[in-house]
């Protein structure tokens, strides 16, 4: 699961064309934090990701989903 919303992240925040850094500022989450979820070191909670989904403008279903 850890490596499935690492994936997801990445690939939204990409999409969005948006750098670690620019995610961080937006969700308040260090770029140092992002980095270690999308390579799936984190274990993110439900607060963390309805955090990066309101600054992806994503729902949290989008996030985890397969």
């Amino acid at each position: 699961m850890r490596k499935l919303v690492g994936r997801n992240v990445s690939r939204i925040r990409k999409e969005r064309g948006l750098t670690q850094e620019q995610l961080s500022e937006l969700s308040g989450l260090s770029q140092q934090y992002l980095s270690d979820l999308e390579r799936g070191k984190r274990n993110p909670t439900i607060v963390t990701i309805h955090e990066i989904a309101l600054a992806l403008d994503v729902t949290h279903v989008e996030i985890v989903a397969p």
